[in-house]
């Protein structure tokens, strides 16, 4: 089944590059945007380098899209006007260009990084309160939310996938529970992309032993890889107890560094 056009923001980072050729047999048409510059074409694709400041910078590139997966942002712990712009007007320009061009669909691209604060020892759900280990996580709650207001509010489709650690292979220990393989992201954008619902919010990871999120019976993907074929090649811990999930993610000096705060 052709998932149509499907527009891509962030579609020169890594995991938009990994999308961009899992993704290409089954979209009639994938229109790829960035800032970046990214490698030329082929046919059945549309490569768009702009800059987004608007919804009307959008409008006329996902007019008669069938749906929207939106990876662009700010990638991690920044100062927070940075993650502002770049993640959460970021998002409600791409909202509120597919409420003005009636695309009905749009996968958005939330993190794990939003529920960080748990104790590894907690099985984590979508429907628990979220806990987030940093400024990052901070905006991936308003990315949800804006998510939820536009479903309710204008009745858009909205997909929130948690990313976990997205990576070819898993290469610390915090990976045997949170990896995310490029086999298993292409199976839970896909299922995103035709699930049946108005709003879901679900975990993307791998079917890792040692997982510590609860995969979502509602949108249907099954993942395939498990991040425990590789545990002999991985050294260090990361113990199951108290430790926040987030692991280095959620130490005051993570922020103080890369969010730009005095210390006190």
């Amino acid at each position: 089944m052709s998932l149509g056009t499907i527009v891509m923001t962030g579609a020169a980072g890594q995991v938009g590059t990994s999308l961009r050729e899992s993704l290409y047999e089954d979209a009639g048409r994938l229109v790829l945007i960035d800032r970046a510059p990214m490698p030329a074409g082929r046919p059945g694709e549309e490569l768009r380098q702009l800059e987004v400041t608007g919804p009307e910078d959008l409008i006329p590139v996902v007019e008669g899209a069938d749906a929207i997966v939106h990876l662009a942002g700010v990638p991690d712990e920044a100062p927070l006007a940075d993650l502002l712009t770049g993640n959460v007007l970021g998002t409600q320009h791409v909202l509120e260009a597919a409420r003005r061009t009636g695309v009905r669909r749009v996968v958005l691209a939330s993190s794990n990084r939003l529920t960080g604060c748990y104790p590894t020892a907690e099985t984590v759900s979508p429907e628990m309160p979220p806990r987030p280990d940093g400024l990052y996580g901070v905006t991936k709650v308003a990315v949800e939310a804006l998510g939820r207001l536009y479903v309710d509010k204008f009745g858009l489709e909205v997909v929130c996938l948690r990313i976990g650690s997205f990576e070819a292979e898993p290469t610390e220990a915090r990976h045997l529970a949170t990896w995310l393989s490029p086999r298993d992201c292409a199976g839970f954008v896909r299922a995103a992309l035709t699930v049946e619902t108005d709003f879901l919010v679900a975990y993307a990871v791998s079917a890792n032993t040692q997982r510590f999120w609860e995969l979502s019976d509602e949108l249907g993907y099954v993942p395939q890889d498990d991040a425990e074929t590789r545990a002999a090649e991985i050294t260090g811990t990361f113990a199951i107890g108290q430790r926040p999930q987030g692991g280095e993610f959620a130490a005051p000096g993570y922020t103080l560094e890369h969010g730009r705060l005095p210390a006190v």
